[in-house]
């Protein structure tokens, strides 16, 4: 199986200042990556370097900014070199009624949930392209199938960036197919936007990570929810098909 090694680039990780960016971020450097560690917080970013100060790189960085995304990139490629892993992580969850929000209020987490993944992923692509290699791994959620109450700028955000994965492969996945591209559910976590008794970030972090390094192109466009991949659904000729020559769908799996 190709992996991502420490030698092919550095690594992005968005919202890395606390629960499961930082738990990424961490497991990443144990891997041996030069990390950068973007988000709103510098304090919090940088709790994260002290945590390992030789391979983690703080950036205080608004993703919703293009122009801002977009320069801080370029100056990270004279820096640390080539961008050859990006974990779009970053995300706001405002818990607001529909009627307590306004369109203003709404397109903020927009801009966030969705324009930080374009942003980012735009920005991180222009090396990618020209090495002909990467990975691109979204984290996402399953809410716009199901939206919560008081989620209403949550779900719409995080399932337009669901189509964007969707988007970004049939863009480029016949001419670059070897930049690997794929959505990462991590389940509900024990941190600010999850449960209290959800799954330990840096638990979540160890299949996130082990998911990310992995650079098969038959791992674009794959879905995965912790450590299972979740298969797409069969229409009944499908379903006839695969009974009448016993095949069995399998899920891949990380561990």
């Amino acid at each position: 199986m190709t992996r991502l090694a420490p030698q092919d680039g550095i690594a992005i990780v968005t919202g890395a200042g606390s629960g499961l960016g930082r738990a990424l971020a961490l497991d990443l450097a144990r891997h041996g990556f030069t990390v950068v560690g973007i988000g709103r917080r510098r304090d919090a970013l940088e709790e994260t370097q002290a945590r390992a100060p030789d391979r983690v790189f703080p950036l205080v960085l608004d993703v919703s900014d293009a122009a801002a995304v977009r320069d801080a990139f370029a100056t990270l490629r004279q820096r640390h070199g080539r961008i050859a892993l990006l974990i779009n992580n970053a995300a706001v969850y405002p818990h607001r009624d529909i009627l307590d929000e306004t369109g203003e209020s709404f397109m903020e987490s927009v801009a966030i949930n969705l324009g930080g993944v374009v942003n980012c992923s735009r920005a991180a692509l222009d090396d990618m392209c020209e090495t002909g290699h990467g990975r691109i791994l979204n984290v996402s959620t399953f809410a716009d199938l199901s939206p919560l109450p008081t989620a209403a700028a949550y779900s719409v955000s995080k399932g337009a960036a669901r189509i964007f994965t969707r988007a970004l492969i049939a863009d480029l996945g016949d001419r670059f197919p070897g930049i690997v591209i794929g959505d990462w559910m991590p389940g509900m976590l024990r941190t600010d936007m999850g449960i209290p008794d959800g799954l330990a970030p840096e638990q979540a972090a160890r299949w996130g990570v082990e998911l990310a390094l992995r650079l098969d192109p038959a791992l674009t466009g794959a879905v995965f929810e912790c450590d299972t991949e979740v298969l797409p659904p069969r229409g009944l000729k499908g379903r006839i098909r695969d009974m009448l020559l016993l095949r069995r769908r399998r899920p891949r799996r990380l561990s």
